[in-house]
């Protein structure tokens, strides 16, 4: 098949436009140096999330459940959630609450990838995380990407959400390395002799049933370096600033605690910090001086931007993720037979009646 072609199972035409704007004119050309540092892409694996789609979304569709998730079950069981807690809360009578709670107990005994709840379509989508990488490694946050005006360093702040509110259009216009970046990697697929001959056929099945190509928003992850690459530390963020402040959480709260520098059952707002202090009194307590190393390369990343950090021995960077997400006819992909889950589909919530009361738990 001719994948430049127009026919429904063809491949869209790509619509470019030239930023004007001076932020997105400086993002663009951030973008252009980038691309021009890269020289290869390094794919870490799939994740999932939700989409949904209402009758006056056209072809779009909106991200429900970010894109983030390690398997296809984490993510209808996030969809379970929702729907269980939309029939509880926001149902407008009895027979959509039904209809919300028959949603819900197929969740909770199949491997449910759509379903059609209340008119709107939910699906169970599919994301390829990769990054960018030249001489200097993963690449590292771009000047432009996001970043607060004054860092806020206080857990109890909510950072952005990934895939807020974020609309995912096909036919919606384009910068040139937007559209440079969707081109080179149509044709993105597994091939090398470690993946399984299932991963490798289902992978190439996919350039002819979802032939185009949407790169979803950067995300910001914390690696560190071992003698085989790079290892993830964190999970995905929407911003480098929250990628730094889940390491400086790893750093003062998490690893003094997994390591055994501060008590498990120590006051949850004891931190490297809070113990170092408590403790500086006496110069030759071993525990207070590993407690204000900790502490110390936490204040590191209170200088600036900092995107590299070492500590005992160990290279930590913050690198800047991508997500692409294959579309077709119907729409974006969703999870492939030999993708791999995690868990078996359960039950998650207690019972509700078609009046949205909480019933007792039936379980044994």
């Amino acid at each position: 098949m001719d994948r430049g072609d127009m026919r429904p199972s063809g491949s869209r035409r790509v619509v470019v436009r030239v930023p004007v704007e001076p932020v997105e004119a400086a993002q663009e050309a951030d973008a252009v140096d980038a691309v021009a540092r890269a020289s290869d892409v390094v794919v870490r694996g799939p994740l999932f999330g939700v989409a949904a789609q209402s009758p006056e979304d056209g072809p779009r569709w909106r991200v429900v459940l970010e894109v983030t998730s390690g398997c296809p079950q984490q993510a209808r069981d996030g969809l379970n959630s929702r729907l269980w807690f939309q029939a509880k809360d926001e149902a407008r009578d009895r027979a959509e609450r039904r209809e919300l709670l028959a949603a819900v107990a197929r969740l909770e005994r199949e491997r449910v990838d759509e379903l059609l709840v209340s008119g709107t379509r939910y699906r169970v989508v599919r994301a390829e995380e990769y990054a960018a990488s030249g001489p200097g490694g993963i690449e590292a946050p771009r000047p432009t990407d996001p970043e607060p005006p004054v860092p806020d360093w206080d857990r109890a702040v909510r950072e952005p959400g990934i895939d807020d509110a974020l609309v995912m259009d096909p036919d919606a216009p384009v910068t040139p390395t937007q559209a440079f970046e969707q081109l080179a990697l149509r044709e993105l697929c597994y091939t090398g002799g470690r993946f399984p001959e299932e991963v490798r056929d289902d992978s190439r099945r996919a350039l002819d049933t979802h032939p185009d190509v949407l790169v979803m928003p950067p995300t910001f992850s914390v690696v560190e370096r071992t003698t085989d690459g790079w290892r993830p530390v964190s999970g995905p963020h929407a911003t480098p600033h929250a990628a730094r402040k889940s390491l400086d959480f790893a750093l003062t709260w998490m690893w003094p605690r997994m390591r055994g520098h501060i008590p498990e059952d120590a006051d949850p707002r004891t931190d490297a910090r809070t113990g170092t202090a408590a403790g500086a009194a006496d110069s030759a307590d071993v525990r207070a001086a590993k407690l204000a190393a900790y502490a110390g390369a936490a204040d590191t990343l209170r200088v600036g931007r900092v995107n590299r950090l070492e500590f005992q021995d160990t290279v930590y960077q913050i690198v800047r993720t991508r997500r692409l997400l294959r579309w077709g006819p119907d729409g974006p992909e969703g999870p492939r037979p030999s993708d791999v889950n995690s868990q078996e589909p359960a039950r998650i919530h207690l019972t509700l009646d078609e009046d949205g009361r909480v019933l007792p738990d039936d379980r044994p």
